[in-house]
């Protein structure tokens, strides 16, 4: 009585029913016919065979290939493990193996995460540390459920996967990354998760390693670890997954290569041959019934066993069904074969583990076995659900484990001024790159700590990111003793943000978290982690994942502290905004036709949609016959963007607070205009273009000399002298004063003689001078001030080449043979706006296509971006209205709208009316598309070499594009 009470303490309740048979197939009465007729035509030697799963390496050579399938041929082996190689090479092999087999083979890989776990050149999805970060267990079903696509895509019928493992110590060699995790519900959870999305994708799954290999230091290819906790500790802790997985109906289990005291007294004796472990307490106490995998039996520690075969015939008799990677196939069924002549081996007991493989074979197919197709093996391989599957797990993986102050997600950019400092042997590129998507980041390098320091004293913020190789999880992880050092040091004087690309026990070195404010793990050194890392710590996403593993004694198992979203653009896949990746890519055959017919040099185009990011290319040159390539960080002349993206924002704040109303009238806010022919036009007609107001005035002709066309000498200096300060471009410098004889002669213009639509400039004039007068400062500083910092739009400015962007960085926009006689590159292309020295409410503003996207997702939400509302509710959709339709006025309060005209006819039945958008004459555009939750940005340079090429604006590249985007839209 006293035992079964013993027995019934130790046992979790759901272990103590028999599991029902988890290798029954849907058809059982189908099923057991063809078991009962395979194993009734089989010979001795034939069912003894079916106990073997050998292992094939591709890459070692054919003798050895050709040697596994002499032993398929021969021996009548049951299964095949496969490792390494590529995909093509496994799928010829297990043809030909298939074909040499006269009962189907059962095909096996260690696939814990994906095939590229044995594969080259295959996709691989995150790590087992990294899944066990992620709360969403939906997640891990569909993880495992792709994995087992891809399985069976390969014919593969087996995955020695889920590793529920309870990852109890940080030095083991051989689990670490590849378990949940520590704690046992968790692995549990994530355990049985894995295993239902294998099982409903066709798979076998496999729980090991049995008992439990999470705790121990030695490497079990190398010796026999030892396993030292008790058998409660054990009945509790370790085999709680199992537990939870056998009442799920796990199909197999693996037992480990290790040596377990408390379970068996035997000294040194592998668990993978104990018929306590296997018998007793697998089958017997937690009653399973699915198929039992030894361990590899090549390991080594098993040193009762000198003779070839004897401890396959051993782990036989231990109640195994199939011996994984004997060391002697041909020695070891001989083996068997005596035992079973001399009554060692029942026929019983041979006939229980012979059907249960042959059951396991029918559940996967292998009555109606076909050979693989490898067609398209790699694409089926590699398919945009992994990719979007990867991205999911990662952005929920990643963990804030420290968030002193609330310093992740940054806020208030602004005021940071932020570098990064690389650690590790690996790279950190797409980390950086990321970065840099939001705000400026510079990289700070140094070989000695106080140079460091000295480089580090212009900023207040570092992000330091520890990068360590991701090829295996089984590389090193730690930090070396001189980055512990600097990263004191560091955090002494900065804020710091100390992000991990490893599993997160190299936290376990730090001995003091003093003074670093935040801790961010990204668990692996995967682009798609890193960019999602930098998304956590700019609030493009919000942290969600958890610390699987104790990583310090200040950072427990599950800490993880959420942090939310603040309206960052996200960077992403197509497919994961129900956009489709295969159309999309239509637009670059577009632009590349349109760089061939000498339309433009180059150009950037970027698409967003629902907030993200997932299309942003640079093609072409900055111009025909230079060789410097577009790169998505270089700069262009957004001609009237500016409109837009400079003017309009600051009318729309000055709306917001009470400084003016679109009925303002021009005469009452500009008291140079009372008493003249525009006092009465109110700012609404003048960003409706409805005011009468000339379309431009040709300032700089004024300028010239009538004979030669060159600036004449009463109003240029080719250096800044005197009352010529005004920088027009290099070595031409105009009268001050002339800046006010522009805004004359837009004050003194006639207006238009008719009340109609008529694009118009110089109504923007007029509103930067107003903006101007009100806050005494310049438009220029009035945007970066109120907007771009903020915004962490660092790279849209005005003047940039007084901003310290290299002249290199910035696209050239015409070589002027009419005014300047120079190429413009780094000054405005607009006459007028040069002439006023750069800035100008119509034109003047430089930009790439990345910044310009987070000033229109801002306006897509509502004023709403990085967690700071720059207007008021309802502004938006104030100036985003066609208030003259009716008048066949197709414009908003400042932007465009569809127009038919400007779009064509087939689009504009398409698009939503509430889209809003803008062109710039030097070869720009960018469209907003609140219900369809799209941003579109193109920028060329279509003006370079001369103004006169018009072949993008005839050709219709840029709406062109804009149908490709709609027709990529794969969930209207």
């Amino acid at each position: 009585m006293k035992k079964i009470l013993a027995l019934l303490l130790a046992v979790p309740v759901w272990g103590i029913a028999q599991q029902t048979d988890p290798l029954l197939s849907g058809n059982e009465y189908l099923q057991q016919k063809w078991v009962d007729s395979i194993y009734g035509q089989m010979t001795l030697k034939e069912k003894v065979g079916q106990l073997f799963m050998i292992d094939v390496f591709p890459e070692q050579g054919e003798k050895k290939i050709k040697r596994a399938e002499e032993l398929i041929r021969e021996y009548h082996v049951g299964g095949v493990i496969f490792f390494r190689g590529n995909p093509h090479q496994q799928a010829v092999l297990t043809n030909k193996y298939q074909a040499a087999s006269k009962v189907p083979l059962l095909v096996g890989m260690d696939a814990e995460w994906g095939l590229a776990m044995r594969l080259d050149s295959t996709f691989a999805y995150p790590w087992n540390m990294t899944l066990g970060a992620v709360k969403n267990e939906k997640l891990i079903e569909q993880a495992g459920y792709q994995i087992g696509r891809h399985a069976r895509r390969l014919g593969v019928h087996i995955n020695f996967a889920p590793d529920i493992d309870i990852n109890t110590n940080p030095e083991n060699p051989i689990i670490g990354n590849r378990s949940f995790g520590e704690d046992k519900h968790n692995v549990a959870e994530k355990g049985a998760a894995f295993a239902r999305g294998m099982r409903n994708a066709g798979i076998l799954a496999c729980g090991k390693h049995f008992p439990g290999h999470g705790d121990t230091e030695t490497d079990s290819h190398k010796t026999l670890p030892t396993i030292t906790f008790s058998k409660s500790r054990i009945n509790n802790v370790e085999l709680y997954p199992y537990n939870r997985l056998i009442s799920e109906n796990l199909e197999s289990v693996m037992v480990a290569h290790l040596n377990v005291p408390a379970l068996e007294n035997r000294e040194h004796y592998p668990s993978s041959i104990s018929k306590n472990i296997i018998t007793g307490l697998l089958k017997e106490e937690l009653g399973f019934n699915g198929l039992i995998f030894t361990d590899a039996l090549n390991m080594k520690g098993a040193s009762d066993f000198t003779s070839p075969g004897d401890i396959d015939l051993a782990a036989f008799m231990a109640g195994n069904d199939m011996l994984v990677m004997s060391l002697d196939v041909p020695r070891a069924s001989q083996k068997l074969i005596e035992a079973y002549n001399e009554g060692q081996i029942t026929e019983e007991r041979l006939e229980y583990s012979v059907k249960k493989i042959l059951k396991a074979k029918f559940k996967v197919g292998l009555a109606k076995y076909s050979p693989i197709d490898t067609t398209d093996l790699y694409r089926d391989l590699n398919t945009k659900r992994d990719n979007l599957l990867e991205e999911e797990i990662y952005a929920n993986a990643i963990t804030v484990a420290r968030n002193q102050d609330s310093l992740v997600p940054f806020t208030r950019l602004e005021d940071k001024d932020i570098a990064y400092v690389h650690f590790g042997d690996a790279g950190g590129e797409e980390f950086l790159k990321a970065l840099n998507h939001y705000a400026r980041v510079d990289e700070v390098q140094a070989d000695k700590l106080d140079v460091l320091l000295k480089q580090l004293q212009p900023y207040n913020t570092v992000i330091i990111g520890h990068h360590r190789s991701n090829e295996s999880p089984w590389k090193p992880h730690d930090f070396t003793v001189g980055e512990l050092t600097w990263i004191y040091e560091i955090a002494r004087e900065k804020k710091v943000v100390l992000t991990t690309f490893v599993k997160p026990y190299n936290l376990l070195k730090l001995s003091t978290l003093n003074n670093i404010e935040s801790i961010v793990v990204g668990y692996q050194n995967n682009p798609v982690a890193q960019r999602k890392a930098a998304e956590v710590i700019f609030g493009a996403i919000g942290a969600k994942g958890v610390l699987p593993v104790t990583a310090n004694k200040e950072l427990l198992v599950n800490t993880g502290i959420t942090t939310e979203a603040l309206g960052r653009l996200q960077y992403g896949i197509p497919e994961s905004v129900g956009m489709n990746s295969a159309t999309l890519k239509k637009i670059d055959s577009i632009t590349e036709e349109a760089i061939k017919t000498l339309a433009m040099p180059g150009a950037q185009v970027l698409v967003a949609r629902r907030g993200k990011v997932v299309y942003n290319k640079s093609f072409g040159r900055h111009t025909y016959t230079g060789n410097r390539p577009v790169s998505n960080g270089d700069i262009y002349d957004v001609a009237s963007l500016t409109k837009i993206l400079a003017t309009l924002p600051m009318i729309m704040k000055m709306n917001d607070d009470e400084r003016i109303t679109i009925d303002s009238r021009l005469g009452d806010i500009l008291p140079e205009l009372k008493g003249t022919n525009k006092e009465n036009i109110s700012v609404r007609d003048v960003l409706l273009h409805y005011g009468r107001i000339k379309p431009w005035i040709p300032f700089y002709r004024y300028t010239l000399d009538k004979d030669t066309d060159k600036p004449l000498e009463k109003y240029y200096r080719k250096r800044p002298q005197g009352k010529f300060t005004v920088k027009v471009t290099d070595h031409l410098y105009m009268r001050e004063d002339y800046r006010d004889s522009i805004f004359k002669a837009v004050k003194e213009s006639d207006l238009l003689s008719k009340k109609g639509y008529r694009y118009s400039d110089l109504g923007y004039f007029m509103l930067q001078k107003f903006i101007e007068d009100s806050y005494g400062s310049s438009l220029d500083s009035l945007d970066e001030n109120y907007f771009y910092a903020s915004l962490g739009a660092d790279r849209t400015m005005f003047n940039p080449l007084d901003r310290g962007i290299e002249k290199e960085n910035i696209v050239p926009s015409e070589a002027d043979d009419y005014f300047r006689y120079q190429i413009i590159q780094g000054y405005v292309h607009d006459m007028a706006a040069a002439m006023k020295g750069g800035v100008s409410g119509h034109a003047g503003l430089f930009s790439n296509a990345d910044d310009i996207a987070k000033i229109m997702q801002m306006y897509l939400q509502k004023g709403y971006y990085g967690g700071k509302h720059y207007f008021k509710e309802g502004t938006i959709d104030k100036f985003n209205t066609c208030y003259y339709c009716d008048r066949d006025v197709r414009r908003g309060l400042g932007f465009d709208k569809p127009r038919p005209e400007s779009i064509g006819d087939e689009l504009y039945n398409r698009v939503p009316k509430g889209c809003f958008c803008h062109s710039g004459f030097t070869g720009t555009y960018t469209w907003a598309d609140p219900e369809n939750e799209l941003v579109y940005v193109f920028l060329s340079n279509r003006t370079y070499p001369t103004a006169s090429n018009r072949k993008l604006i005839t050709k219709g590249t840029r709406t062109e594009i804009l149908k490709v985007i709609y027709d990529a839209i794969a969930d209207k």
